[in-house]
């Protein structure tokens, strides 16, 4: 089984996108960890907020048959692909990573957002701190604790979601 780490985000009617993608994160691979949801301001355009979180699974497939998951789950949430790369989602589910798997296709592993956006890092070192990036060779929590916090804005935000299968 490989332990993978997906981010969410929405800024788009987002509790009921956060909620809806999580719902669906538990259908496909039974048992999910999540970090706390955090707000915070779009980045690379002018946009509303985003809701943000990290949830943690292990799974028997393929990273490349969870891509193609997490795809059809924000396509099922009204996700509109060719527009701009910086734009409001609906639903945003991107594998961060997938066991210590590095690689480019099916997709960037580890992703590179990990290292340069704190609405991924932070929830990521709160549920993986003591996970090693297998890039950096430096755990998820020294990696927040290094990341400069003055260039984005987040910050925690009460988010009530109960797992189907407890």
């Amino acid at each position: 089984m490989a332990q993978i780490y997906i981010s969410l985000g929405s800024n788009i009617e987002r509790h009921q996108h956060i909620t809806a993608g999580l719902d669906a994160l538990e259908q496909a691979f039974s048992t999910i960890q999540i970090s706390s949801v955090y707000e915070s301001e779009a980045v690379g355009f002018a946009g509303s907020h985003f809701y943000n979180l990290v949830a943690a699974a292990s799974t028997s497939m393929s990273a490349e048959q969870v891509v193609q998951v997490l795809k059809q789950i924000e396509d099922n949430n009204g996700r509109v692909r060719g527009g701009k790369k910086f734009s409001p989602r609906t639903l945003d589910l991107d594998l961060l990573l997938y066991d210590d798997l590095v690689c480019e296709q099916p997709v960037q592993l580890p992703r590179n957002e990990i290292l340069f956006n704190a609405f991924v890092l932070l929830p990521l070192a709160e549920i993986a701190a003591d996970s090693i990036h297998p890039i950096k060779q430096v755990n998820y929590a020294t990696l927040w604790q290094q990341y400069d916090k003055s260039q984005q804005n987040l910050w925690p935000v009460e988010f009530k979601w109960t797992s189907k299968l407890s």
